[in-house]
């Protein structure tokens, strides 16, 4: 069987005052996600000119298998449960397609 890798990237706009609890609830889910088989990398940067705005960049070996099966982990759907609390408005999501990864 073949799989397609696949780059998600999210884009959340915290509230303000609300950054810490957003890392409280996004971390965990973080190391979590480490420890799935199809999982190859993350990571979260924060927009130097806005300290409430958060990109999350997830690296996955097997698309079809993140959509199907990853997304809908019970610590992911606990943590869009908080978001909806804590967000301005619902994440940007954008799916790509990697072409090459270097370390």
């Amino acid at each position: 069987m073949t799989t397609t890798p696949i780059t998600v990237l999210v884009t959340f706009d915290v509230k303000p005052g609300q950054a810490e609890a957003f890392r409280a609830v996004l971390d965990p889910v973080l190391d979590a996600m480490r420890e799935e088989d199809s999982f190859i990398s993350a990571t979260l940067s924060v927009d130097p000119e806005h300290e409430t705005r958060f990109l999350l960049v997830e690296t996955w070996s097997d698309g079809a298998e993140l959509m199907t099966v990853q997304l809908k982990r019970p610590y992911r759907a606990a943590m869009n449960a908080v978001f909806e609390e804590i967000l301005l408005k619902p994440q940007e999501v954008a799916v790509w397609h990697p072409l090459r990864s270097d370390p």
